[in-house]
């Protein structure tokens, strides 16, 4: 037997450069890495450099199999509702798109520039993380404002995660054996950077982040969800520029900005050491996940799974319990011995006998994004 066709999967980021070779019809990574510090001191010089270090790690290429480069792009715009073949009108449109992404959109277009010309006889494809909520009905999608400047300017919502959302609610569904056609499902990807959607038929139908990955839960660094009118109050009463505005909420706010830190597990050991700033940092989480998941269950119009995933889903049992506590008479009940700990593989956690199902689905973008690209190719 030969061997299975392999997509190598880029993810370029402003100074880092993972990389992962996958082999999509066996789900599995064969192998993965990292390379840090692009363009800092101690690092490589560019982006060029950091994929030509990834691709020396790897064996021979002409024996490697790959047989297409899988790329992620952060913000698709109206335009990129699937995955697309990387050539020269697709790059400059993502260049294009840089202001609706200049965090992150600058870094995956160099990602793409450097793959296409170190791999030139591979064809290359580009997955976007907007692109599963480019179904949004516009009513979701669209933001009360003067419709011109929103047309002019690409004010609308877009989403984010959506390689994660998508893998998950089809994952999930499998999991419980129906058809995602028939099912109600909210995903809640909770990590750093957090998100919730609701998915009817495999089909999103709205999501939490919106214009920019800032709206929504409160997150690691982000503020997620705030009175808009504050950012004109600091700017007139603090003197804040635009740039220390964006700071404020996308670096100094969400848990760092309560608790003094982003990762779950300090804020549980300044809990148990009795701090209230982390008590009420872990309040306010919870308190704006809930109100997400009420939302999706009035737009959905009831839920058949709800399913948790991420660093921070995956991994934190007290955060999950927390978010569901109190619902039963939703029909949303934990099983504490099966929420119990890290989850590293799709599990129901919920109760027997209980209408919604609740489950944890470890994500898996890199697999996604290959099996995208080998549709494609």
């Amino acid at each position: 037997m030969g061997k299975s066709p392999r997509v190598l999967v880029v993810n370029s980021g402003s100074s880092s450069l993972k990389y992962q070779l996958v082999e999509p019809e066996t789900a599995t990574a064969v192998t993965s890495g990292l390379v840090e510090r692009i363009g800092e001191p101690g690092g490589v010089a560019d982006h060029g450099e950091a994929l030509r270090e990834a691709l020396d790690a790897l064996e021979p290429l002409d024996e490697a199999g790959i047989v297409a480069v899988g790329h992620r792009v952060v913000h698709g715009g109206p335009d990129f509702g699937a995955p697309v073949l990387a050539d020269d009108e697709v790059v400059a449109k993502i260049h294009a798109l840089i202001p609706l992404a200049p965090l992150h959109n600058p870094a995956n277009v160099r990602g793409i520039e450097v793959a296409r010309e170190l791999l030139p006889d591979v064809p290359h494809v580009v997955v976007f993380d907007t692109a599963f909520f480019h179904t949004l009905p516009e009513a979701a999608a669209t933001y009360a404002i003067d419709t011109e400047v929103a047309q002019e300017h690409g004010v609308r919502r877009y989403g984010f995660h959506g390689t994660s959302h998508q893998f998950v609610a089809h994952a999930a569904a499998e999991l419980v054996g129906r058809p995602v056609e028939e099912l109600n499902q909210i995903v809640c990807h909770l990590g750093n950077g957090a998100s919730v959607s609701a998915v009817r038929g495999g089909v999103a139908v709205e999501t939490s982040m919106g214009l920019t990955p800032l709206e929504g839960l409160v997150m690691g660094t982000r503020s997620g969800d705030i009175d808009a009118g504050i950012v004109f109050h600091l700017a007139r009463t603090a003197g804040m520029s635009i740039d220390e505005l964006d700071v404020l909420l996308n670096r100094r706010s969400g848990l760092k900005g309560l608790a003094g830190v982003n990762d779950f597990r300090e804020v549980h050991r300044l809990i148990a050491e009795g701090s209230q700033a982390a008590q009420l940092a872990l309040d306010v989480y919870l308190h704006r996940l809930r109100k997400y998941l009420g939302a999706y269950l009035a737009v959905l119009g009831g839920v058949d799974v709800i399913t948790f995933t991420a660093g921070v889903g995956e991994n934190d049992d007290a955060v999950r319990a927390g978010a569901l506590a109190g619902l039963e008479r939703l029909g949303i009940v934990l099983d504490p011995e099966r929420n119990a700990g890290r989850v590293k593989e799709p599990t129901i956690i919920s109760a027997d006998g209980y209408p919604v199902t609740v489950a944890v689905v470890p994500t898996n973008e890199e697999l996604a994004i290959a099996r995208q690209a080998l549709a494609l190719t």
